[in-house]
């Protein structure tokens, strides 16, 4: 798996295009102080950048009835909801709030098989607003195995303004696997069936691939 992820190749390459230019245009002016502070500014901006699309390597090593987390970052919803786009049922909300300086790409949290999956247009309210899971640009994906149906919805916030999802209807899913990425922060909620037993609490943070969520 490569450290960096594949979205942020053309990004990290424009910045460093940018960040060379305004280099060069400051030298010009000869102000050894400005160089230097302009210098270590932009090293920042890129150093910032790259880490956003770092895409660590993680073996998953759950047994086949956990559910592992879908991206990193802090659980700061866990209730019992109304689902009305697939489901039109209850569930078990379980929401993942990503910030900046989180790893940002989705992966498949169980094995089966892509039964459902559509992006939304939509607005860009903060990730944590009540209405952002309906309201936001967001994408719906559902897999499913013999044992359990899951539904994982990716949702824009104010800053994140790009949803990738590579998820594919009739698509085989592996748990691990990149299902899609979201730019520059934002959420990931899922779905479970009432009585799951899930494993996490509120603000508890958790990592991609390696923290289970829930054990059906």
């Amino acid at each position: 798996m490569n450290l960096i992820h594949k979205e942020g190749y053309r990004i990290i390459a424009t910045t460093i295009i940018l960040l060379l230019a305004i280099n060069y245009l400051v030298s010009l002016s000869e102000i050894n102080w400005l160089i230097t502070l302009i210098q270590i500014a932009t090293l920042i901006v890129l150093v910032l950048v790259v880490q956003f699309f770092r895409n660590p390597k993680r073996v998953v090593t759950a047994k086949e009835n956990e559910v592992v987390a879908p991206a990193d970052g802090k659980i700061v919803v866990i209730e019992e909801v109304e689902e009305p786009e697939f489901f039109k049922d209850k569930r078990i909300q379980v929401s993942i709030f990503m910030s900046p300086v989180n790893v940002h790409v989705n992966r498949y949290p169980i094995n089966g098989t892509v039964k459902y999956s559509k992006y939304h247009p939509g607005k860009y309210l903060v990730a944590w607003h009540p209405k952002s899971s309906t309201l936001n640009e967001r994408t719906t994906v559902v897999v499913e195995n013999d044992k359990i149906a899951l539904l994982f919805r990716q949702i824009a916030g104010a800053v994140a303004r790009r949803i990738v999802l590579y998820a594919k209807k009739d698509a085989l899913a592996k748990k691990g696997e990149d299902y899609g990425f979201i730019k520059f922060g934002s959420r990931v909620d899922v779905f479970f069936p009432l009585g799951t037993k899930i494993n996490v609490e509120m603000n508890q943070v958790v990592k991609g691939n390696k923290t289970v969520l829930a054990t059906y």
